[in-house]
């Protein structure tokens, strides 16, 4: 019987998809989560809190290797310190961590930046505990998935008028296509830090509003807004862009033509 993969995370979106793809793969799998869920098709639940740091060494127990999904918009670096923590006393021998492309070009110089783009900081900072663990690691940077695009694009379709960031270019990759990267990865040997995963294609923020807004036959003037900051001048300059060629085959549109449902597509 081979040791179960831990995922932790694994019952968000991108988790969901890498633990099926595990399993699809063979693998015995264990999911991390806050609460009870009940073992089945070879996937078996724990409960632990990586906030706390409360049950996760039991979490971790007799699994060589880790796939670390949990995430938030803060308390990254707290999260990755106990996980490493119990894996460093477990004897795992490989640690693999998603993080966010731009990671390590988004300055965090002020207080602007930090409450605009702190998720950047705090993924860098969680980076940098995976690799200062000693431990035997692989991290994966990616761009912003579709789903929250799209999860951006529903909100601001609310408002009469959008304000969308003023020379921002987003290169929205698929959740499926990152969760197949992980999988991927997490069967092969740690290699440190592995080439960007990105969308086929780069998109001015205000276009990909336009295209959510075709989609559901809506009309609203979008309006340039100046964000102020290192930070946005960092994005701006394409810092939240991938390094080298693009990984990623599905498109913004082929996405909408998919997701978009009959709730979206109201006349306004």
């Amino acid at each position: 019987m081979t040791a179960p993969i831990l995922v932790t995370g694994g019952t968000g979106t991108l988790g969901r998809l890498v633990v099926a793809r595990l399993r699809d793969t063979g693998h015995d799998v264990r999911v991390l989560s806050r609460g009870h869920h009940e073992t089945a098709d070879g996937i078996e639940f724990v409960t632990g809190d990586l906030a706390t740091g409360e049950g996760i060494e039991a979490a971790v127990a007799g699994s060589a290797t880790i796939v670390h999904c949990a995430g938030s918009s803060k308390g990254d670096e707290t999260k990755a310190r106990n996980l490493v923590r119990a894996a460093t006393r477990a004897g795992t021998e490989h640690l693999l961590y998603i993080s966010v492309v731009g990671a390590d070009r988004v300055p965090m110089a002020g207080r602007t930046d930090r409450a605009m783009f702190g998720y950047f900081g705090s993924k860098l900072a969680a980076e940098r505990v995976v690799v200062d663990s000693g431990l035997p690691f692989t991290t994966l940077r990616a761009t912003q998935f579709h789903d929250l695009i799209l999860m951006v694009a529903r909100q601001l379709a609310k408002l009469p008028v959008i304000p969308s960031p003023a020379g921002f270019r987003f290169q929205p990759v698929d959740t499926a296509e990152v969760a197949a990267r992980l999988t991927e990865l997490a069967l092969g040997k740690p290699a440190g830090l592995v080439p960007d995963l990105g969308g086929p294609r780069v998109y001015p923020m205000a276009d990909l509003l336009r295209g959510y807004l075709r989609a559901t036959h809506r009309r609203r003037p979008i309006v340039p807004l100046p964000l102020p900051g290192q930070a946005a001048r960092a994005v701006r300059a394409g810092a939240i862009l991938a390094s080298g060629p693009a990984a990623g085959h599905r498109t913004w549109e082929d996405f909408l033509a998919e997701r978009v449902g009959a709730a979206d597509q109201v006349p306004r």
